[in-house]
């Protein structure tokens, strides 16, 4: 299921027995107690790691790696109670944007060859704040929180995580720290892409024709959703087997990619505004021609180069044939069409976060959660390994 994120359910050894990520150490009865002592009486947590980049058999779980520090003063301590996986995971694991995510680590790696290893992956979590820092405002041990943990800092699969407070949202009240944790990433993504991208956002969307284009994948599937929301019309190209699935979530036209040229089946459409590329290759080559020429439109794609450049390249020479490529594409569409070309990326966004939390809470992506969620545990058994094992299959 290349298309859609991959939800984990890790097996962690805690306290001397097995449990899932999912619920592990959150029960409400215990919750202050271990709010106050546990993160800080042990020094070592159980997690999963690789010490390089390869195949599945680089995964491996341990119970020494150090318990994260809160080193400045806005950072929070979360204790997991649920993880997921999403394809970024998998391609990570392999070493794709390993040179660029290594310098934001450590800017000072640049200098000497230090290793950035043990890795722990996992871009999404769900559990509850256990420790502050001193300037930290907005939270408090005991807070149910959600977070999309950026992949330059080590993630979700362990037992505990530190970000800081602008990186945290509190938890929807509707959904359970499993649904919760198959949300964050793809929320943050599709937000970046579509609003500081795309220029959308709830208050200029009425009326707004928008494109996705890969609309049955996580990022697809919460933006038709989110657009929805706020007034869009939506139309999205997918698979037959997932055109029930997008027209529940709202599309208003969906297009069957596999039923003959759907670049012409769209060519018959009215003109668009925003086109969210999540597809890439030779889409970019007929969808640009798709929307309303001079009047603002914009392409964003989230099938960028850029980390691919800077690991084949290196840091500068693959940093500057991206710009280069970015800024010929953005001049060459302007000047021809008077349409903007963009690159869309994942942003670190909690208070976005908290808007996301209160449409879920109204009711307006609760599907969306329950259908991940669903997916989840459709995939459990393919997915969780035991100790030792592979990851996916």
């Amino acid at each position: 299921m290349a298309s859609t994120r991959l939800a984990y359910l890790s097996y962690v050894r805690a306290v001397g027995s097995t449990k899932t990520l999912a619920g592990a150490g959150c029960s409400v009865c215990c919750r202050r107690r271990l709010c106050s002592s546990s993160s800080r009486l042990q020094s070592c947590m159980p997690a999963w790691v690789i010490d390089q980049y390869g195949p599945n058999g680089v995964l491996r779980f341990t119970d020494e790696i150090p318990v994260p520090a809160i080193n400045f003063a806005s950072e929070v301590m979360i204790k997991v109670c649920a993880a997921s996986l999403n394809p970024l995971d998998i391609s990570m694991r392999g070493g794709y944007g390993a040179k660029l995510l290594k310098l934001r680590r450590d800017p000072m790696s640049v200098m000497d060859s230090d290793s950035e290893f043990p890795l722990i992956l996992g871009r999404d979590v769900s559990g509850v704040v256990v420790d502050c820092g001193s300037g930290v405002t907005h939270f408090a041990p005991g807070d149910e929180v959600w977070a999309a943990v950026p992949p330059w800092k080590q993630g979700s699969l362990a037992e505990f995580v530190t970000l800081t407070e602008y990186e945290v949202s509190h938890k929807p009240k509707l959904l359970s720290h499993t649904e919760a944790a198959s949300i964050p990433y793809v929320a943050a993504t599709a937000l970046s892409a579509l609003v500081n991208a795309g220029g959308l956002c709830r208050d200029n969307c009425s009326n707004k024709r928008v494109l996705i284009t890969g609309g049955s994948g996580g990022v697809g599937t919460f933006s038709i959703q989110l657009l929805k929301a706020w007034g869009a019309h939506v139309t999205v190209t997918c698979s037959h087997n997932a055109e029930g699935l997008v027209r529940g979530l709202g599309a208003d036209e969906v297009v069957d990619y596999m039923a003959g040229d759907v670049a012409a089946q769209l060519d018959m459409m009215e003109k668009f505004d925003v086109i969210l590329d999540n597809v890439g290759g030779e889409t970019e080559q007929w969808a640009l021609s798709l929307l309303k020429p001079w009047s603002g439109a914009k392409y964003v794609t989230l099938v960028t180069p850029f980390l691919l450049n800077t690991d084949s390249m290196g840091l500068l020479d693959g940093i500057v044939r991206s710009g280069f490529t970015l800024h010929n594409k953005a001049i060459q569409n302007i000047i021809s069409n008077g349409v903007f070309y963009r690159w869309g990326f994942y942003a670190p966004d909690g208070p976005a976060l908290d808007e996301i939390s209160k449409l879920v809470d109204a009711g307006k992506t609760r599907d969306l959660a329950q259908t991940l969620y669903g997916e989840m545990f459709h995939l459990e058994e393919c997915v969780r390994p035991p100790p030792g094992g592979d990851i996916e299959r």
